[in-house]
């Protein structure tokens, strides 16, 4: 009897490893590093993504409801900063959740503001939007004697002329059937203006001008401009020195023969955004990245796979009887 030693792969005495995916998995260690590479195909896949994404998307803000933009435009009023305070409560002015009550209270703030800034076409106009919601409005005797003086002199020439809008279609009315049609481009590159244009729906012919205003980023204060509008359209240019990263915001107001926004494209609380990348080469771009992100996840999946799927040799003593 000669004893031989033969090679089997499939058997492997009492450590023999079946090579099949539930002994692979049933290895606390694999699990372990099994739950890290997928992890990291998951961080590669959200941080890559939103690259993609148009930059309206990426910050676009939740609409404000009307109370919390007349309480923020209330407080920039209180702090002096009267253009910030205009604006917002311009925003709130058209929210479809705006009551009666508000509107006066808007109206009061912004021709506050307006007659403040010495803007008195402005304030006119607001003083005549308010007595419109409520004719009966008067300033209380504690007010500012600057402005009970104007709301006076307002009210005086608006019932000279016959209370125009009390009669007939009022601004409101008109205001619903406005519609600003423009179409915002998701990114430029920096330092170059930016040429935007449009078209304005407007039936009764309430719109009298077009207002531009932008920022760079998003927590300066909103740049006023205003715009070419012949016809319904309008033609508007975001100079190249307002255009720097990351993001521009604008919105576009329609107003009214009383200088009164009357319909918006975007607003204050909720601006339209243009993205503007960082000039930094290849290594900045996400079609980089991404790649090179899954590429270096597949090198670390692929050799653990085939290493843990790999059958082990055994030697098995035979005795051969000749």
């Amino acid at each position: 009897m000669t004893p031989r030693v033969i090679r089997n792969p499939r058997l492997t005495g009492g450590q023999a490893r079946s090579g099949s995916w539930s002994d692979v998995l049933s290895s606390g260690s694999l699990l372990s590093m099994n739950r890290w590479l997928v992890r990291i195909v998951w961080l590669t896949v959200l941080v890559g993504a939103p690259c993609f994404l148009p930059g309206s998307v990426l910050a676009q803000k939740g609409a404000q409801n009307a109370a919390a933009l007349i309480t923020k435009g209330q407080n920039f009023f209180d702090e002096q900063r009267y253009d910030e305070s205009t604006q917002t409560l311009s925003a709130a002015l058209l929210r479809p959740d705006t009551s009666t009550l508000q509107k006066t209270t808007i109206f009061k703030l912004l021709a506050f503001n307006y007659i403040l800034l010495n803007k008195k076409d402005e304030a006119e106009g607001a003083v005549r939007g308010l007595l419109v919601t409520d004719e009966s409005f008067v300033l209380p005797t504690g007010e500012s004697p600057r402005f009970r003086e104007f709301f006076e002199e307002t009210r005086t020439r608006w019932s000279d002329e016959g209370k125009p809008g009390l009669k007939g279609v009022s601004t409101e009315k008109q205001a619903t059937n406005i519609k600003i049609r423009h179409t915002s481009p998701a990114q430029m590159s920096s330092s170059s203006a930016i040429a935007l244009s449009g078209e304005v729906d407007d039936p009764a012919g309430a719109v009298t001008q077009l207002r531009l205003l932008f920022r760079q980023g998003s927590s300066d204060k909103f740049i006023a401009t205003k715009v070419k509008y012949a016809m319904r359209k309008f033609t508007m240019e975001i100079p190249a020195a307002s255009v720097r990263p990351p993001l521009v915001e604008y919105y576009i107001e329609a107003l009214d023969e009383n200088g009164l926004p009357i319909a918006t494209r975007g607003d204050a609380e909720s601006p339209l955004r243009i993205a503007v990348p960082a000039s930094a080469g290849v290594f900045a771009s996400p079609w980089f990245w991404v790649p090179v992100g899954v590429v270096v996840v597949a090198a670390i999946v692929i050799p653990i796979v085939i290493l843990s799927t790999r059958t082990t040799t055994a030697d098995v003593l035979v005795t051969v009887t000749e």
